[in-house]
């Protein structure tokens, strides 16, 4: 992204949908209105009265790696891509509000006829034998390569592999392209629907849509003004 003046700071909200509906709701119901002059195709907005905040409407995720890049000041997004985005992401942002929509949990959900695997231990023992028994490791179908791994990880889990999903996850093991899944959810109905179910302690994050600050930014002395405003109209 292109060098900005000093006095302004980028915000970033989501593009599109829901998300896109209840931000803007956020901001509105904070006094910060935000305009989109160019219509639902442009990319680029405005705060009426506040000629130094740059509104950019990007997707969730794009938002998220931004924020950790330090390419953006300010931005909405799910706490769930703030982790997925780097291996310490959480630790460049400061997630300075939750805004209490976009509420889901990442989750390891395996197919409901694995009868004797309810927990973590139990998948790792799954795991450890599974390549004798079929030639080949367990695939865990996800787009959250990061946090699956480091929760893997933290459970002593390493004889998988990771089927990185660009569709419906959830129906990867039916289909046959995975053996379980890491996915997002928030009332499960999906899931059952689709023969899965959540280990009892496979909740790997609870996440929901929160206003985010970059660690990554360099903010001059108007601009911490400007942000500190930001954050306190969300405070009343």
């Amino acid at each position: 992204m292109s060098a900005k003046p000093v006095n302004e700071i980028i915000l970033a909200v989501p593009s599109k949908g829901r998300l896109e509906e209840q931000s803007c709701k956020v901001f509105a119901d904070a006094g910060l209105a935000i305009e989109r002059p160019g219509g639902a195709r442009s990319y680029q907005g405005n705060i009426a009265g506040h000629p130094d905040i740059v509104v950019r409407f990007l997707s969730a995720g794009e938002i998220a790696r931004e924020l950790v890049r330090g390419n953006l000041d300010m931005g909405i997004t799910g706490t769930d891509l703030i982790h997925e985005a780097s291996q310490n992401g959480a630790e460049k942002v400061n997630i300075a509000r939750a805004l209490g929509f976009g509420q889901a949990d990442v989750v390891i959900a395996v197919p409901g006829v694995w009868l004797d695997v309810s927990t973590m231990s139990d998948l790792s023992d799954v795991a450890a034998d599974f390549s004798s028994r079929h030639g080949r490791w367990l695939r865990v179908a996800t787009k959250y390569v990061n946090l699956t791994r480091r929760f893997f990880a933290a459970h002593g889990i390493a004889e998988y592999k990771i089927v990185q999903s660009l569709g419906a996850t959830e129906a990867a093991p039916a289909s046959g392209a995975a053996d379980l899944i890491v996915d997002i959810t928030s009332t499960g109905s999906t899931l059952r629907a689709n023969g899965l179910r959540v280990l009892e302690d496979g909740v790997i994050l609870k996440s929901e849509a929160s206003l985010v600050v970059s660690h990554n930014r360099q903010f001059g002395e108007q601009q911490q003004v400007l942000l500190e405003r930001v954050l306190a109209a969300f405070a009343n």
